[in-house]
């Protein structure tokens, strides 16, 4: 068993007060880690750490000496590919095939590509005249914003943290991570890696512990946090944007999600059924960016269920490590029985299960895990529960439309906006129903597939701000202008 402790000003330590929590595997409930929770005390240091280095060590390099490191961190992960993908298998309880092709790649990547963006985007200038006629000249500058608080969820714990943490640091800002309570591995080896390339102390801090009265609330309440980014419910981000009212904080927020899949009967079928299978069931239905809500065009509807049924029934559950695995199991028994009781409020509204809808027989090892049946409804209304609510488990309800304006009011009549997925050959109805649905990011005969130069955020109770490329310059630096008299 692990003990996992806190990493504040380039040190690994235990919580002041001496409190731990513990850490179970998802796959089988046996204990894997022992946690130091951070107190309030713990959290003060991490933040004043922060706030030392950015004024110090790390704020006297220049961009190119920042970015040397950081491409020096990205080698560094993948050096440690193994020991990354191990952890954040046994955090998840997801295959490794995901870790290995997606989650701690993607995490590396991170860093670079926002060293890139740093070195390469400039900033404006402008020539104007004055009344006498000599002009002056208007340029901006890029200053970092200075201690940014994250915070980062459990369902791809490695990459939203380095989501965050990789622009921030590429734009001179120090960080104070508190990742999921339920994910603390990968965040806190990654310490270690900081160390090992000569991050200064104090640019990289992780502090562990829950939401309201522990770290979370410490760490989004301390007055020298300049700036606070965040991934989880919105529920949660209400309380955080709350908080950073308080001194006037800058928030960039991505949220809940109910994403609608909308499959045109032109559409090549394999590659919708495959497409959506994928958006519905990955990661065990735990994506953001996933699709609860798919709506059918009529002609294809019938022949489009049995196929998705098909592949849902198709997963091999098993431990990450099995190669003859490809389904893993929730995160915990609390959000097994979140996920568990929407399958009881879908039977109960009414629902036509086509398959799953609820626990798969599991060995003796095994049985004491987090898992649950990818799960399929059809016949509720839009108003059912798991039509309007996000489940974040491994489920869709399946709907026949008509019409392309019929779909897009269908998509668009929900509370969130965070992505949709369409599947179509025709190139002008892709881009025509692309623009009408009030998302952040539209995938048109594709899902999961972005450019990270590229803006990611969702709309209404989705999120607030954008990021990637140089919209993460908009929030992890200040902008500045310099008027000089010529």
């Amino acid at each position: 068993m692990q003990q996992i402790k806190n990493f504040i000003n380039g040190e690994f330590v235990d919580g002041i007060e001496g409190k731990t929590f513990d850490k179970y595997s998802p796959v089988d409930n046996n204990l894997i880690a022992r946690i130091s929770e951070a107190g309030k005390s713990d959290v003060d240091a991490a933040v004043r750490a922060a706030h030392a280095a950015r004024r110090g060590a790390w704020g006297a390099l220049t961009t190119d000496q920042r970015v040397d490191l950081l491409y020096g961190v990205a080698d560094e992960i993948t050096r440690r590919f193994e020991d990354f993908v191990a952890a954040e298998m046994a955090d998840t309880g997801q295959p490794r095939h995901v870790m290995t092709q997606v989650f701690i790649p993607r995490g590396a990547a991170n860093f670079k590509v926002f060293a890139d963006i740093i070195k390469n985007v400039p900033t404006e200038s402008f020539q104007m005249p004055t009344p006498d006629g000599r002009g002056a000249l208007n340029y901006g500058i890029r200053v970092p914003k200075g201690v940014i608080g994250v915070i980062s969820p459990w369902n791809a714990p490695f990459l939203l943290m380095t989501w965050k943490v990789g622009p921030a640091l590429a734009c001179g800002n120090t960080v104070v991570v508190k990742p999921s309570e339920e994910t603390p591995l990968t965040c806190t080896l990654l310490g270690e890696v900081m160390n090992s390339v000569g991050i200064p102390k104090g640019v990289f801090n992780v502090i562990h512990g829950f939401g309201p009265a522990s770290a979370g609330e410490y760490l989004t309440h301390h007055p020298l946090v300049d700036a606070i980014t965040f991934t989880g419910e919105t529920r949660t981000g209400t309380a955080i944007m709350k908080a950073a009212a308080e001194g006037m904080r800058d928030v960039s927020f991505e949220l809940g999600g109910k994403n609608a899949g909308i499959v045109f009967a032109d559409a090549d079928f394999d590659a919708a059924v495959e497409g959506i299978s994928r958006s519905s069931f990955l990661n065990s239905g735990q994506v953001c960016l996933g699709t609860e809500r798919v709506y059918v065009e009529r002609p294809i509807f019938e022949r489009f269920v049995q196929a998705l049924k098909a592949k849902a029934e198709g997963v091999k559950f098993g431990r990450p490590e099995d190669h003859h695995s490809n389904y893993g199991p929730l995160i915990s028994a609390e959000h097994k029985q979140k996920v568990l009781s929407y399958y009881a409020k879908a039977a109960a509204e009414g629902a036509t299960i086509i398959t799953g809808g609820g626990v798969p027989e599991m060995p003796a090892e095994l049985a004491a895990g987090h898992w649950v049946q990818p799960t399929i409804w059809t016949g509720l209304p839009e108003t059912a529960s798991v039509v309007r609510e996000e489940v974040f488990g491994p489920c869709c309800h399946i709907c026949p439309f008509d019409s392309e304006e019929q779909v897009i009011n269908l998509a668009n009549d929900n509370d969130y906006g965070l992505s949709t997925t369409i599947w179509t050959t025709n190139l002008a109805r892709a881009h025509r129903v692309a623009a009408r649905v009030e998302v952040g990011i539209t995938w048109i005969n594709s899902w999961f597939l972005r450019d990270l130069r590229t803006a990611f955020g969702g709309s209404k109770q989705s999120g607030i701000g954008r990021e990637g490329g140089v919209h993460s310059l908009e929030f992890y630096t200040e902008t500045r202008n310099i008027c000089v008299k010529l």
